[in-house]
């Protein structure tokens, strides 16, 4: 798989990350290690989770793996603080004693003494910017993370939270920005890509399936076995199955058809090639349909598909 340097650091990773959102709630151990092989035997290096994802049992499943079923060195992990579990009221909460609380609490769950790439998950309006950020300076300069980055921010907040962070002053970088990317949701196009290129900071992609709409599954209705009909995951499916959505979708299955390939590899190749993103964000239920989403790695999209998928998904941004 290619790698890319992520941002301005010297930091490369795989240009598909694997997520690990539904390990240990609707992927079992058993599945989320038939697919860590799979993504490691790719090439695959960057292993995407957070504290709230399941709970704290998407880190639970990486800690049993770390050491066991492959080794430390193999991948980069990336985690998230500042959204609470569900099961804890979920809110957003990004003061220094929570966010180095949640640290912990990952730290312990991944079975490790530091993370990769620590992010907040999102806006705190409540909680003063630099307090935020001091907690990342202690964070990288207690040796609990590498790295620290941001998720879910607007173009305003991550240029703010870069330019207080200026390792010029002795502060710890922003590296990363995670948003939401997919011809279903263009709106980071708008100001938050443009802000990246110019700070230097690297874009995950996250959702580059547009929560799993574009593969076509939901094109006659909601399958039994989706995420689209799990409790958990309902709403969140929602948004991407109106009409200005479904013509997206059968745009991207007729070029799919037209070139033999499926809407998967066609949606995924799409984000992947743009020059703006470090690593999109895969992720899967089953082992299966992670190997389906790495296929897209032997594809190459045309540039009049490109084009005409761009014009079509205009509405989006």
């Amino acid at each position: 798989m290619e790698m890319r340097v992520l941002g301005r650091t010297g930091l490369s990773v795989s240009r598909l990350g694997l997520g690990t959102m539904t390990w240990g709630r609707d992927t079992d151990e058993h599945e989320a290690a038939d697919q860590l092989r799979s993504y490691l035997d790719s090439g695959g290096n960057l292993l995407d989770t957070a504290a709230m994802y399941g709970d704290g049992d998407s880190e639970r499943v990486i800690g049993g793996f770390l050491g066991t079923l492959i080794n430390r060195d193999e991948v980069l992990v990336a985690t998230k603080a500042g959204i609470s579990p569900a099961s804890t009221h979920r809110r957003t909460g990004n003061s220094r004693a929570s966010m180095l609380d949640e640290l912990d609490g990952s730290l312990t769950r991944l079975a490790l003494d530091h993370v990769d790439i620590w992010q907040v998950q999102g806006w705190d309006t409540e909680t003063p910017l630099d307090e935020t950020l001091g907690a990342m300076d202690y964070a990288v300069n207690s040796g609990r993370t590498r790295y620290v980055g941001l998720s879910n921010f607007a173009a305003w907040q991550l240029a703010r939270a870069a330019t207080l962070q200026n390792p010029l002053f002795g502060k710890s970088p922003i590296t990363t920005i995670e948003s939401e990317y997919s011809l279903l949701n263009r709106s980071i196009e708008n100001e938050v890509l443009p802000a990246a290129q110019e700070l230097g900071v690297g874009v995950l992609a996250w959702s580059p399936l547009g929560r799993g709409v574009l593969t076509g599954k939901y094109r006659t209705g909601v399958p039994s076995d989706s995420r689209g009909a799990s409790p958990h995951f309902a709403e969140f499916i929602a948004p991407y199955t109106d009409a200005r959505s479904r013509s997206i979708v059968e745009a991207v299955c007729v070029a799919a058809e037209g070139l033999g390939y499926s809407p998967l590899e066609v949606a995924i190749a799409w984000v992947r090639d743009n020059p703006a993103i470090a690593s999109a964000i895969v992720g899967a239920r089953t082992g299966a349909q992670l190997r389906g989403i790495l296929a897209s790695e032997e594809i190459t999209l045309p540039d009049p598909v490109k084009l005409a998928l761009d014009d079509i998904s205009l509405t989006s941004r």
